[in-house]
């Protein structure tokens, strides 16, 4: 029994448009009179069928077969480049960017659930269209006029790719030790030369081109994070009308063999004084950068998410059907020779886990999509001040996104195998694939321990003094005020208030402590953001059973059993998942003197 991926277009629809009201969001942007319910309503349907019956049907072969490397070419598994070309035939790369470069202009939040249904269906797949988004987005913002006119229609229409380029051997977060050099040339152009490490779809057979965006040094770069400038490389060399030219000196030197997502192409790059031009200003490169890195940070959350629901649709149908003992209450399948699994306190445990970080995941991921729409219009409209409220808002939920939804997702695809038992950790269940796949989510685009420090040392501590902290308590407490007497919502209602002062207080303390000593922050990071994910799950599941309980309230329901489900999966994240919180305010807030004493040759002694 493999896992057959179904787009969950019911639960989106809800999000959508019971939860947070996206057709009424969509006419506040601009241009977001296009984004009409019935053409949402097909971009959903017709994104679905691609997924289930193109992408989906790719994904163990895929992973069986892995990628090929022969001097410095990749070839993709089977199917792979045909499903690509259907990927490009059918629109989809261009979804949310600007008509003015052949894209369709629809908001940046129906690109998000495109990328959520195909990361669900093919999470390795969907990497190489989804560093190019990261790559357009860097563009759009930092590239000059001509850097854009040139670069955005091919990548745009999807016939080229692109990737980022920030990894050296010897450094991975700490981007300040890059040693890639750039050297002027007389016309204006760069000659880099470096080797860039772990570079997702650096090379493959899917495009004619792979533009990479490249950090590297100046010759006259003042040291660490300050002297590092951004760089476009192409892999072919481009002609001012467009066309191709020759080969550029940039090559894969080997691709790695990973623990999962096998079909995605993950490469060491090795520049050899490859031709290539400076985006943005010289030694701003880093600050540029970041709009790459929260795009694929943003990404990264989905795959928490996708892995989360594509375990779930796999373990539940075998709950469903795989018999084992009898239920404790008594005999729930009396004329068969035991119950299935479903019947069982614990299986179901394991399966609302599953259910509660896929649902709640999602909405959460919705929520931000709608920041992203309100970012980028104020960056359309030239209207600065639009554009900083709503990336400061963005830049507080991103960590909690990555960090968070990618343990929680790696949580849930361990319970699909649980689920399985033992036929869970062989291969042709597919379920172990999944887990393997969600095991690098929490790795990169900054581990969760970088984006514990992300969250609490610097957009916490460091840049508001708490004060992103206080403005999402805020939300919470009005929502909170607002359900406080209301029957079935009152006890979500007065937890939510409780942690909402808790979370401040708890920042008010670290705050403190860490003027003693620095090293609290770092002990406590991780702890604040599981914390911090915990509260603001919560509040998104609360979210969610307002509008299934003013549903059912009003009578009429389409599906009542769909919402009264909403209801009691909200009550037992309430009841058994929302109570690990507790622990984490608790460990945050311990002594890490101790800790922090131990010396390096004390952690064993042979």
């Amino acid at each position: 029994m493999m896992p057959q991926y179904k787009a969950p277009l019911r639960d989106m629809r809800f999000l959508m448009n019971e939860v947070f009201d996206f057709p009424g969001h969509y006419h506040t942007l601009p241009g977001g009179e296009e984004a009409s319910p019935d053409m949402v309503e097909a971009i959903l349907g017709e994104c679905a069928r691609f997924c289930e019956e193109v992408l989906a049907p790719l994904n163990l072969s895929g992973d069986l077969e892995g990628c090929h490397f022969d001097q410095g070419e990749v070839r993709t598994p089977a199917g792979f480049k045909a499903a690509y070309q259907a990927y490009i035939d059918g629109g989809w790369q261009g979804l949310s960017h600007p008509e003015s470069f052949g894209g369709q202009g629809l908001p940046m939040s129906l690109g998000l659930i495109k990328a959520e249904m195909m990361g669900t269906a093919n999470w390795s797949f969907s990497m190489y269209p989804g560093l190019s988004l990261g790559c357009m987005n860097t563009l759009m913002q930092h590239a000059s006029e001509e850097q854009k006119a040139l670069y955005m229609p091919p990548l745009v229409s999807g016939i080229w790719s692109g990737t980022m380029c920030l990894t050296e051997p010897q450094c991975g977060t700490d981007l300040g030790q890059v040693r890639t050099r750039a050297e002027p040339q007389p016309d204006g152009s760069y000659r880099l030369t470096g080797t860039k490490i772990f570079i997702s779809a650096g090379e493959h057979d899917l495009t004619e081109n792979i533009i990479h965006i490249v950090l590297a040094r100046l010759p006259d770069a003042p040291s660490g994070t300050r002297g590092i400038s951004l760089f476009l490389v192409p892999k072919f060399k481009v002609h001012a009308d467009g066309s191709l030219g020759e080969r550029n000196l940039v090559s894969a030197g080997s691709i790695e063999h990973k623990m999962g997502i096998r079909a995605s192409a993950t490469c060491v790059l090795n520049f050899d004084g490859a031709e290539g031009y400076l985006i943005a200003q010289p030694n701003a490169g880093l600050e540029a950068m970041f709009t790459f890195m929260n795009t694929a940070r943003i990404g990264t959350a989905v795959q928490g998410v996708a892995h989360a629901e594509l375990s779930f649709q796999g373990s539940l149908p075998y709950a469903k059907e795989r018999r084992s003992m009898r239920s404790l209450s008594g005999k729930k399948d009396p004329d068969k020779v035991a119950d299935a699994l479903i019947w069982h306190p614990d299986v179901r445990r394991m399966l609302l886990t599953q259910k509660c970080i896929a649902e709640g995941g999602r909405s959460m991921i919705y929520l931000a999509a709608q920041y992203a729409d309100r970012m980028v219009a104020g960056m359309l409209n030239g209207d600065q001040k639009t554009y900083q409220h709503w990336d400061d808002k963005l830049g507080f939920l991103t960590p909690i996104l990555k960090g968070f939804l990618t343990e929680m997702g790696l949580e849930a695809a361990n319970l699909g195998m649980q689920v399985f038992g033992g036929h869970g950790y062989i291969q042709e269940h597919g379920m172990e694939q999944i887990a393997r796949d969600a095991r690098i989510a929490t790795l990169y685009e900054g581990t969760t321990g970088i984006q514990g420090l992300d969250l609490l040392g610097r957009k916490v501590l460091l840049l508001t003094k708490g004060q992103c902290v206080r403005e999402f308590t805020a939300d919470i407490l009005k929502f909170a005020a607002k359900h406080a007497r209301h029957r079935r919502l009152r006890s979500m209602a007065w937890s939510l208030t409780k942690l909402s002062a808790e979370w401040n207080y708890l920042t008010a303390r670290i705050m403190l402590s860490a003027r003693k000593n620095r090293d609290m922050v770092g002990a406590a990071s991780h702890d604040f953001l599981m914390y911090s994910g915990y509260v603001t799950l919560g509040y998104f599941w609360a979210l969610q059973a307002a509008a299934a309980a003013e549903k059912l309230a009003q009578g009429g329901a389409d599906s009542p059993e769909f919402y009264e489900s909403k209801l009691l999966a909200a009550d037992f994240y309430f009841a058994k998942l929302l109570p690990r919180a507790r622990g984490h305010a608790e460990s945050m807030l311990a002594s890490c003197s101790g800790m922090m004493r131990l010396s390096a040759d004390q952690f064993a002694m042979f």
